[in-house]
């Protein structure tokens, strides 16, 4: 299987199954990637050492705006998407194998959790992967510990409060907080 196979098949949403040739290359995948972050989370590295690591992680050309202070961790590191200024702070994780696109100007913060995959419900078909991108427009905030659940997009300009655990869409420019999170107001 190759590359860009997976990332189709996984950004249409298409299930994950146990024991299938996407589920293997999923694997190898998650291999390459604790290679990578391995070494982005080992030692000190200058900002630049880190976006050429993280280049090589995502496959794609160097983003010379981006800030990421490790540790950094990801099962895959290839199907995500990162706008111009993102900031990605301390201990973040980054599930990306059901796609992720962080806007321009968004800011990440400590031990935030982005998930793309879910289970199975039924058990007999558990190790099943659902794959549903995240969203994460322009200007957004995640605060500390938040965790983003598979398929949420996040509006333009929102904040998400620290601790949130968000399980639907946030409108933008809106606060969100609580678990499972909700509005708190309006911005603006």
């Amino acid at each position: 299987m190759e590359l860009r196979e997976f990332l189709d098949f996984a950004n249409a949403g298409k299930t994950i199954a146990a024991d299938s040739e996407e589920i293997a290359f999923s694997g190898y995948l998650t291999q390459e990637a604790l290679k990578i972050t391995a070494q982005i989370n080992s030692g000190y590295h200058t900002p630049e050492e880190i976006q050429e690591l993280f280049a090589e992680l995502t496959g794609q050309p160097v983003n010379r705006t981006l800030g990421l202070i490790p540790p950094y961790h990801t099962d895959c590191g290839k199907n995500i998407r990162i706008g111009e200024r993102v900031f990605i702070n301390a201990g973040c994780t980054i599930q990306d194998q059901g796609g992720v696109w962080i806007g321009d100007g968004s800011l990440i913060g400590h031990h935030a959790m982005i998930a793309t995959l879910n289970h199975d419900f039924d058990p007999e078909k558990r190790h099943d992967l659902h794959p549903s991108p995240v969203r994460i427009g322009k200007n957004v905030w995640l605060g500390a510990n938040v965790t983003i659940l598979p398929g949420v997009t996040v509006g333009d300009g929102a904040i998400v409060a620290a601790g949130a655990v968000v399980t639907k869409d946030v409108p933008e420019n809106t606060v969100v907080g609580g678990i499972p999170a909700k509005v708190i107001k309006s911005i603006q």
